[in-house]
């Protein structure tokens, strides 16, 4: 297997980074912020974005998981009718840079270990681009990537394939030799329709039996992708 992926295009947020321990909490911040301190439009920005308030946690049916953060601005601007969806876009993108961070994994010995292995790196995000440069960045792994790409790169945003084909045509590598890591369908149907092995990782909302379906393998975390990789 080692000899057959020469590439790894990542999802972002729940695969790089533990979906809930970082955004979960960052999440009821923003919310608190958006309502001026007012209870019951915290409330209403809640229902609009799937998320539990009690558990302080996104419902996994949430829209803001896998979409774009235009897509997040828009449900929360639902909920606040004083404010249009291009003004939340702007606070969330400046917002998400300074997230409580939490990696799956430690990164950096991970992704010097794929390097090793003369595999290529790329990240493939629905966040922003700007938000993906300042999480890499902050984990000390943005100089290991060969491609970063968000939702607004002009490549387009997940499950279309279009931005994971961007990665092949920058690696030259092609896509029967890329695995795609992700946590959410979004990211393994691109991966499918892109022509790539699908991994899926449970440091999502999504759970094993949402992903099997669209995976070659689902792992815990990133972290068990070499041993993976080294199995007969």
């Amino acid at each position: 297997m080692s000899n057959t992926i020469k590439g790894l295009i990542f999802d972002k947020d729940g695969t790089l980074f533990d979906f809930s321990a970082t955004w979960s909490v960052w999440a009821l911040k923003v919310m608190q912020t958006l309502s001026n301190g007012n209870a019951e439009v915290v409330q209403n920005l809640a229902r609009a974005a799937r998320y539990d308030l009690q558990a302080q946690t996104f419902l996994p049916d949430s829209p803001i998981i896998a979409g774009t953060t235009r897509e997040a601005a828009e449900c929360l601007a639902s909920a606040l009718p004083d404010r249009s969806a291009d003004e939340i876009e702007n606070f969330l993108a400046e917002e998400a840079q300074a997230a409580p961070l939490a990696p799956a994994v430690p990164l950096p010995p991970l992704m010097s270990e794929f390097q090793r292995r003369g595999i290529a790196l790329g990240v493939m995000t629905n966040d922003t681009e700007m938000g993906a440069f300042a999480h890499l960045q902050a984990a000390s792994v943005l100089e290991m990537f060969d491609f970063i790409a968000g939702f607004d790169s002009g490549y387009g945003a997940k499950p279309d394939p279009a931005p994971l084909l961007a990665f092949t045509d920058q690696t030259g590598i092609s896509p029967d030799h890329i695995a795609m890591v992700g946590d959410s369908l979004h990211d393994l149907i691109a991966g499918r329709a892109a022509g790539m092995m699908t991994i899926g990782v449970l440091t999502g909302m999504a759970t094993r039996e949402d992903l099997q379906s669209h995976a070659d393998v689902v792992l815990t975390n990133i972290g068990e992708i070499p041993a993976w990789l080294d199995r007969d």
